[in-house]
């Protein structure tokens, strides 16, 4: 499978442009799943916290490496406050989803950046963002600036896990946290383990009838089939 970060042009919908979301994940019918399917296939549903995102800008992406030169998502959507919870199973994050709106989705879009096109996609390649730091997140463009003005105060022998995120991260195993750049500012970000680590992790947005997001889905490639249990 190809990974492709930045490309060019503007994005389209997957299934129109002849691209089909599941050559990438085959999890994306987790959504039909009941509670008690979830559970026989040992996954569980872990709510997170809401996301406050003031202009609906949405960044997805590794929080420790990525810079706030790093663009939003092209899709926009209304600001507010959404929750955020995570698919868990064989003890990992399995996935990650930002809620807009109830429902289940009956189509997916490829989550790409404003010079990324899906119709340039082969059958093996997609889009997504790359993990160093073994994290994901959801966030606003504006919580991404406030952060990184709080990196550059920082001491040279210091480093935001360890000195910062650590003991955030510690109440939840290190599995999530909801972090907020600047006490007292309802600006957060939504961090979360990336599956079993480092790689390169594709978003998808989740759409109802009429093309209106639903939610915006990461997978982490732990699942398959949207399936937890361990393969024997």
């Amino acid at each position: 499978m190809f990974w492709l970060g930045l490309s060019t042009a503007v994005p389209s919908l997957a299934i129109a442009a002849g691209w089909n979301p599941a050559k990438v994940s085959s999890n994306l019918g987790i959504f039909a799943l009941s509670d008690v399917q979830l559970a026989e296939r040992k996954i569980t549903v872990t709510p997170i916290g809401q996301l406050e995102l003031p202009t609906g800008e949405i960044m997805a992406c590794d929080p420790l490496v990525t810079g706030d030169d790093w663009p939003a998502l092209s899709r926009k959507v209304k600001p507010g406050s959404y929750p955020v919870s995570l698919f868990e199973a064989q003890g990992r994050v399995a996935a990650a989803f930002l809620r807009l709106r109830p429902g289940t989705p009956v189509r997916w879009e490829l989550a790409t950046l404003p010079d990324q096109d899906v119709s340039t996609l082969k059958d093996d390649e997609m889009f997504g963002y790359p993990v160093e730091a073994g994290l994901g997140s959801f966030m606003d463009k504006t919580a991404m600036a406030l952060m990184s003005a709080e990196q550059d105060k920082l001491k040279a022998d210091e480093n935001y896990y360890d000195d910062v995120l650590a003991a955030e991260f510690a109440p939840n195993q290190d599995r999530f946290v909801m972090h907020h750049p600047v006490a007292g500012n309802p600006l957060n970000i939504a961090m979360f383990w990336s599956g079993w680590g480092d790689g390169f992790y594709p978003s998808f947005w989740g759409l109802d009838a009429a093309g209106e997001p639903l939610l915006l889905l990461t997978d982490f490639g732990v699942l398959e089939n949207a399936d937890g249990r361990e393969s024997k």
